[in-house]
C-alpha cells in the first residue's frame, strides 16, 4: 500500500541525514502527536490546500511504501466526529520506505 505525506524539504533532508523522519504534520513532531499524519493518493491534494496553502518554504510529497515500514499504519479519523479516515503512522518513518519524492 502506498501512502503520502507532505513535508518541508528541510525536514526531509534532515530525516535522510538522521535515518528517521519524525515530523507528524506542520509544526508538530511525532513525539507531540503520537503518530505521523499521512494521506491516501486521493487525499493529499486536499490536505495541502487546507494545511499548507500559505507555506512559502519548499515542500515535497513523500510517497511511502507502507509495506516497508516497521511500525504500524492505522486508518482512522483525524478528529472525533469525522468519518473519513486517514493513514496514521505510529512511529518514525525510515527514509528507505520512501519510494518517491516530488517537489510541490
Amino acid at each position: 500500500m502506498r501512502i503520502f505525506h507532505i513535508a518541508t524539504l528541510a525536514d526531509w533532508e534532515a530525516a535522510r541525514a538522521s535515518g528517521a523522519y519524525t515530523t507528524s504534520t506542520r509544526g508538530t513532531t511525532l513525539a507531540d502527536e503520537g503518530f505521523i499524519h499521512a494521506s491516501r493518493a486521493d487525499q493529499w491534494e486536499a490536505v495541502r490546500a487546507a494545511f499548507y496553502a500559505d507555506v512559502t518554504e519548499p515542500l515535497v510529497l513523500l510517497e511511502i511504501d507502507a509495506d516497508r515500514l516497521d511500525v504500524p499504519v492505522v486508518e482512522e479519523p483525524p478528529a472525533p466526529g469525522m468519518t473519513e479516515t486517514f493513514p496514521h503512522v505510529y512511529g518514525a518513518i525510515d527514509p528507505a520506505a520512501v519510494v518517491d519524492v516530488t517537489r510541490l
